[in-house]
């Protein structure tokens, strides 16, 4: 009965598209890394990175992360970026690219089991 269970469970996994070949970037993934085994290097890598698939890729990458629903240092978390349309957050994060600063990254101490801490960043979302 263990193995039929195992099977059923692989059967699903396959199933499933991962969120990098759902927005079709996993080829772009593949090739960037098969070039810099080979020592490229790379140059001009802003219209992948601000390409509407990337960028719905970091989203939804970041939505599932737990930590998501903590607001930075902007107050603000991944509940608000829902709020906006598909066209606006993408527009949005467009405008941000063009002229990037990184925001200050809200420190936190984490308890570890062990009774030690370890210190824990948290971005701001947008800003």
């Amino acid at each position: 009965m263990a193995v039929a269970n195992s099977r059923i469970v692989q059967n699903v996994k396959k199933s499933k598209l991962r969120n990098a070949e759902y927005y079709r970037m996993q080829d772009t993934f593949d090739m960037l890394h098969e070039q810099s085994k080979s020592g490229s290097m790379f140059k001009n890598l802003m219209g992948i990175i601000s390409s509407s698939e990337n960028i719905k890729l970091a989203y939804r990458n970041i939505k599932k992360n737990i930590g998501s629903k903590t607001a930075g240092v902007d107050g603000r978390k991944i509940t608000d970026i829902a709020k906006l349309t598909e066209e606006q957050f993408i527009g949005y994060v467009r405008n941000k690219l063009r002229d990037y600063k990184p925001k200050a990254v809200r420190r936190v101490e984490i308890p570890k089991p062990n009774g030690k801490i370890r210190p824990l960043g948290i971005p701001a979302i947008m800003g």
